[in-house]
C-alpha cells in the first residue's frame, strides 16, 4: 500500500520510532507539514493518507480515486470529511486513549504546583531572596496540602477516572459532577452544588454546547475563595475573560489551563497577560509524552493491520 503521512511534526520532535509504520506500507512519504497549496499533489494517487491536523474535505477526497484509508493521528475527526469518505468507501480510523497517563499526570502536576506555590518559590530563589532570608527556610506564600481537600472533577471518562486514581493516591476526597443536562444520582452531584464544596476542580468534559462557558462569572462567584480551577478538557469550557476577572479579583485563589479557546494564540489571549495573579499556563502539552506519541504510532500500525485483515479497528465512520 502507498501511504502518505502529511504532518507528521505535528506528532515527532525526533524523538519516535517511525520503523513499524514504515514497515506496514510498500511506500510512505513523510512530510514534515502540508499546505494547502501542495495537498492534492501528495495525496492523489496513494491508498493511505496520514493526517494530524491537515484538513481532508470532500473535495480532496472526490479526487484521489485510490484512496482507500484516513489514519487520524490524533483522537478528534473534525478535520475528515466522514461523510464523504463513507460515501466513497474509505475507511476512517482514528488513535484513542493514548495520552491518559500523560493527561492524568499533567493535570496532578498543575494541583501540585498551585498548592505548594511552587513557581513563587522557584522565582525567589532564582532571584536570592531565600540568600537574604533571616532564617532557613522561605514561607513568603501560601502551601497546602491536597490530603483531605475535594477535588471536583467535571467529566468522568477515562481521563476523569485517571485523575481520581491517582488524587486519591494524595489522600483527597473526590466528587464528581453530573454534566450539564444530565440527571445526577447516588455517585454523581449537580454541577452546582459541586462548584461550592471543591478545593480544587479539574475539568475532563469534552467542548459542546452544553458545557461551552460553563466555568464563566457566574460559577466563579459560587467557588471558595480559597478553591483553584484546573483545565485540561478544552479552551471553550472556561470562560478565559471571567476566570481572568476572577484571578484579578481574588474570586478564587488561583488557576492552571493547558488549554486556550484559540490555539497557537498568535492573536493573543486575555489570559496571556502577566499581571492576573496565580494562573499557570501551559501549550497544549499535556498529551504529549514521548510514551503517548509512540503510542500513537503504535496504534496507527495496528489500526493499518486490521484494515489490512479486513477487521477494521478504532473505525470512526
Amino acid at each position: 500500500m502507498k501511504a502518505v503521512y502529511l504532518d507528521y511534526a505535528s506528532l515527532d520532535k525526533n524523538d519516535l520510532d517511525f520503523s513499524a509504520l514504515e514497515a506496514v506500507f510498500d511506500d510512505l512519504q513523510l512530510y514534515e507539514s502540508t499546505a494547502s497549496e501542495t495537498l492534492l499533489s501528495r495525496v492523489q494517487d496513494v491508498e493511505v493518507i496520514i493526517s494530524n491536523k491537515v484538513v481532508i474535505d470532500a473535495k480532496t477526497m472526490q479526487q484521489c480515486p485510490n484512496l482507500k484509508l484516513i489514519l487520524i493521528s490524533a483522537t478528534g475527526t473534525n478535520n475528515i470529511d466522514l461523510v464523504q469518505a463513507a460515501k466513497q468507501g474509505v475507511t476512517v480510523c482514528n488513535c484513542q486513549g493514548y495520552g491518559t497517563a500523560a493527561v492524568a499526570q499533567h493535570t496532578l502536576m498543575l494541583m501540585l504546583n498551585l498548592a505548594t506555590s511552587f513557581r513563587q518559590y522557584d522565582r525567589a530563589v532564582q532571584q536570592g531572596e531565600w540568600n537574604k532570608a533571616s532564617q532557613f527556610c522561605l514561607l513568603d506564600y501560601p502551601i497546602i496540602e491536597l490530603s483531605g481537600k475535594t477535588l471536583g472533577i467535571v467529566g468522568y471518562g477515562e481521563l476523569g477516572q485517571a485523575v481520581a486514581n491517582l488524587a486519591r493516591a494524595f489522600g483527597m476526597n473526590i466528587q464528581i459532577a453530573a454534566l450539564p443536562n444530565r440527571p445526577a444520582g447516588p455517585e454523581r452531584i449537580a454541577f452546582a452544588d459541586l462548584l461550592p464544596q471543591a478545593d480544587f476542580l479539574s475539568l475532563h468534559c469534552p467542548l459542546t454546547d452544553d458545557t461551552r462557558d460553563l466555568i464563566d462569572a457566574a460559577a466563579l462567584a459560587t467557588m471558595k475563595a480559597s478553591a483553584f480551577v484546573i483545565n485540561c478538557a478544552r479552551g471553550g469550557v472556561v470562560n478565559e475573560s471571567a476566570l481572568a476577572e476572577a484571578l484579578t479579583a481574588g474570586t478564587i485563589a488561583g488557576a492552571a489551563t493547558d488549554v486556550l479557546t484559540i490555539e497557537p494564540p498568535k492573536a493573543g489571549n486575555v489570559l496571556l497577560d502577566s499581571s492576573i495573579p496565580n494562573l499557570i499556563i501551559t501549550p497544549h502539552s499535556a498529551w504529549g509524552s514521548v510514551d503517548a506519541r509512540q503510542r500513537i504510532v503504535q496504534q496507527m500500525v495496528e489500526n493499518t493491520e486490521a484494515f489490512k485483515a479486513g477487521q477494521p479497528i478504532r473505525k470512526v465512520n
